[in-house]
């Protein structure tokens, strides 16, 4: 009997709480007050201002002038290409220029000196007409006294009429070749035009084997050797303005929802915090995260450079009166977890249910469970699931 009544005690005790070493977890307190809402992510530095150099036609590297990290004007020399097929194709342009201006002066010589022919034909048709319109006036004269026989007098007013015609002929002709020269000159000069421009551009061609720099700044990128060959379009050097930077921060996109223009931004650069604001989001998400330009304010500090490695935090916004605690480890917003919270004045932990709302970086909205001043355990505690209880020594 005795024995029966031990082992029913027994078996009614509650086992003991597990014990968990108090400094290996996050413990934090419940506040109330105003809670900072922010986003934070990864970046870089990047040129405000960036000219890519590419190569407009194919060509073997022939000098290298300058290395990345050297200061250029517009008009500096960077890389020198080669290419023979280049300069054939820009002295055949010239010389197909050439033989077209040869071509347009014969066609206006040549026109010229038919219409001066035609000009003299009608100058002495001119002659001809007059000394006929003269014949035949006598000759009618003539005929009127019966001093002239009827043909004479017919013959001599056809030709009359015959060289009028034939002067009224000339003239039109000459009109013709004016306009003929006026038209056939602009056909040749336009085909001439044509070709200068191709000239012009093969000329260019030979002048890009020349790269420069285009702008002022600082040679970032210069990924060739000597003797390599290059196609047209690629990459021939980059440069940039390193006084001119902004950051590209990699938000996650589970949180760049609430990102939006003109939030507050702070960058760490590792060697200062540089305010700054939020100036465009891309709209399409890329492996995981959403790119977020801003825009920096004041002066960099020193080391700031292109390709920088910086971290932003975006300030979403600031929530005047809310209960918040640390953000516990896993938890999303506006989601339910279960925390181990103190009880006062012992070392005893009891698994509660909490109603989280809106998160920031380190901090999160309580909703429900918790009050403020109770602490809670932030750690993972998932290896103690089976316990109700947890005592932290």
């Amino acid at each position: 009997m005795v024995v029966a009544l031990l082992a029913l005690g027994l078996s009614r005790v509650k086992p003991a709480a597990p014990s968990v070493e108090k400094s290996g977890v996050w413990i934090d307190t419940v506040r109330r007050g105003a809670m900072l809402r922010a986003v934070k992510g990864p970046g870089t530095l990047v040129p405000e201002h960036i000219r890519w150099i590419t190569a407009d036609t194919a060509g073997r590297v022939e000098r290298i002038h300058l290395r990345p990290g050297a200061p250029v004007k517009a008009d500096t020399l960077l890389i020198e290409l080669s290419n023979p097929d280049v300069m054939l194709q820009s002295l055949e342009a010239e010389r197909q220029v050439s033989s077209a201006e040869a071509d347009l002066l014969a066609l206006k010589s040549n026109l010229a000196s038919d219409r001066l022919k035609q000009e003299a034909a009608v100058a002495q048709l001119e002659t001809d007409a007059a000394d006929a319109r003269r014949r035949a006036e006598a000759d009618r004269k003539l005929h009127a006294k019966a001093m002239l026989s009827d043909i004479d007098t017919g013959l001599s007013s056809d030709r009359a009429n015959d060289l009028t015609e034939r002067l009224r002929l000339g003239k039109d002709t000459v009109q013709v070749i004016q306009r003929s020269l006026a038209d056939r000159t602009r056909a040749v000069s336009d085909q001439l035009e044509k070709l200068r421009a191709v000239a012009r551009f093969r000329k260019q061609l030979v002048d890009s084997m020349k790269v420069r720099a285009g702008d002022d700044g600082i040679l970032q990128d210069l990924p060739l050797e000597l003797g390599q060959w290059v196609t047209p379009g690629t990459l021939l050097a980059k440069v940039v303005q390193p006084g001119e930077l902004k950051a590209e921060l990699r938000i996650p996109e589970t949180q760049a929802r609430d990102v939006a223009l003109g939030q507050r931004v702070e960058v760490d650069t590792r060697n200062g915090i540089v305010p700054g604001h939020v100036r465009r989001v891309n709209p399409a998400a890329s492996q995981g995260t959403v790119l977020v330009e801003v825009e920096l304010e004041g002066a960099l500090p020193k080391g700031a450079r292109p390709d920088l490695t910086v971290e932003g935090t975006i300030e979403i916004e600031k929530l005047p009166d809310v209960l918040f605690v640390g953000r516990p480890a896993g938890a999303q917003p506006e989601s339910t977890v279960e925390l181990y919270r103190l009880a006062a004045g012992s070392d005893t932990a009891q698994r509660t249910r909490v109603a989280l709302g809106r998160s920031s970086v380190n901090t999160i909205e309580v909703k429900g469970g918790l009050s403020e001043g109770d602490r809670v355990v932030l750690s993972d505690m998932s290896a103690w699931d089976a316990s109700e209880t947890v005592r932290l020594r």
